[in-house]
C-alpha cells in the first residue's frame, strides 16, 4: 500500500481524499518509485474538475521526483537507486508509485529533488513553447501572462537569456516585483492598467511577436490586440476558463494572426524529445539562466489546501507537495 491523494468524484478541492491506495509491483517497461517531492500544476485542477477527463477513481498529479526502488522486465538505461523526475504522467500525488520507465528522466547532480519536481512540467512547457511552438530569436518581443506564476518565472528568465525583450503581466504589486526580478524587462499590473494599451506603448505601436497565455478566457481577445500583424497567439492554459473563437474572421481583422493551442503530449511524446528538452532545461538551471522560485510547500496530506491556494491566485512561483 501507499498513501495517495485520490479523486473519486469530480468537483472542487474538497473531493481530494488522502488515503491508502494499492501498490502493485512494476510490470514490463515500468519502474517503482519512492517519491521525494511532487509538483503542483493547473492541469491537476483541470483533471480534478473534469475539464480534462481522467477515468475515475485516479491518483491526482502529473509531476514528481524520486528514487527508483524496483525495475520491471525489459527496463534498460535505469537502475535501482537512480534519482529521476517526470512530468505528464498522472498518479503523482503518492508516497510511492508505479510509472512508465520511458517517462523517467535522470536528475543530474546539482539539482535537488524539490527543484526537479518544481520544474519538470512547468520547465518543459516553457521549453517547447520557446523552442518549438515558436523558435524565439534574439531581438524579438513577447508578452507573457501570469509572469509571476510557476511557468512564467521559468519562461521569462529563459526568454531573456535567449535575447528577447520580455513583457509580463501580473495581478498585484508584489507579483509585479517578483516578475521583474525574474527576467521581465517590463511588467504590467493588469488590475490597474489596460495591458493591451500598455503593450502598444512599450512597443511603439508595433505590437509583440508572440503572446503566451495560460490564463485563457479573460485575457484571450485583448491579447490579440497586443500582436503585430501575422503575430502568433499561443494559448496554453485555461486558468480563467476555456477560450472559444465564435468568429474566426476576428483573426483577419486584427492582423492576419495565427493562433495555436499546444500541449506537451504532442511535443514531448517521444522519449528523445523528452530527453532533449530536459537536457536543455537542466543546463539552463545549472548555468544560472533560470533561477527556480519555490513559493510554497505543503504536506501531501494537505493537497486540497494547495489546490485552493493555486486556484485562488494566492501562490507565486512553483508549489511543491512533500510526501
Amino acid at each position: 500500500m501507499t498513501k495517495a491523494v485520490i479523486v473519486r468524484q469530480l468537483g472542487g478541492p474538497e473531493v481530494l481524499s488522502y488515503e491508502d491506495w494499492p501498490l502493485a509491483s512494476p510490470g514490463p517497461g515500468e519502474v517503482a518509485l519512492r517519491q521525494t517531492a511532487i509538483g503542483l500544476n493547473f492541469v491537476d485542477t483541470y483533471q480534478r474538475s473534469g475539464l480534462y477527463p481522467v477515468q475515475l477513481p485516479f491518483v491526482a498529479g502529473n509531476e514528481g521526483a524520486g528514487i527508483i526502488t524496483a525495475l520491471g522486465e525489459g527496463v534498460t538505461g535505469l537502475k535501482v537507486g537512480d534519482r529521476v523526475a517526470y512530468q505528464g504522467h498522472v498518479g503523482a500525488y503518492a508516497t510511492e508509485r508505479i510509472a512508465s520507465a520511458d517517462r523517467m528522466v535522470p536528475v543530474p547532480d546539482g539539482i535537488d529533488d524539490r527543484i526537479a519536481a518544481a520544474i519538470m512540467l512547468k520547465g518543459l512547457t516553457a521549453y517547447y513553447l520557446l523552442f518549438k511552438t515558436w523558435a524565439l530569436a534574439k531581438g524579438e518581443t513577447i508578452l507573457w501572462h501570469a509572469a509571476a506564476g510557476g511557468t512564467g518565472l521559468i519562461a521569462t528568465q529563459w526568454a531573456r537569456a535567449l535575447g528577447a525583450t520580455v513583457i509580463g503581466t501580473a495581478g498585484s504589486d508584489e507579483k509585479v516585483a517578483l516578475a521583474k526580478a525574474h527576467g521581465c524587462h517590463h511588467v504590467i499590473n493588469y488590475n490597474s492598467e489596460d495591458f493591451a494599451v500598455r503593450v502598444r506603448e512599450l512597443t511603439g505601436g508595433r505590437g509583440v511577436d508572440v503572446v503566451y497565455d495560460g490564463v485563457g478566457k479573460t485575457t484571450f481577445e485583448k491579447s490579440l490586440d497586443c500582436l503585430r500583424p501575422r503575430g502568433l497567439m499561443v494559448s496554453f492554459g485555461n486558468a480563467s476558463g476555456v477560450v472559444s473563437i465564435p468568429d474566426i474572421t476576428l483573426l483577419s481583422r486584427k492582423g492576419s494572426l495565427y493562433v495555436t493551442r499546444p500541449t506537451g503530449t504532442h511535443y514531448l511524446g517521444k522519449r528523445e524529445d523528452l530527453l532533449e528538452g530536459a537536457g536543455k532545461l537542466f543546463e539552463a538551471v545549472l548555468d544560472g539562466a533560470i533561477k527556480v522560485e519555490i513559493g510554497r510547500t505543503f504536506p501531501l496530506s494537505e493537497a486540497a489546501d494547495a489546490h485552493r491556494a493555486l486556484e485562488g491566485r494566492e501562490t507565486t512561483g512553483s508549489v511543491v507537495l512533500i510526501p
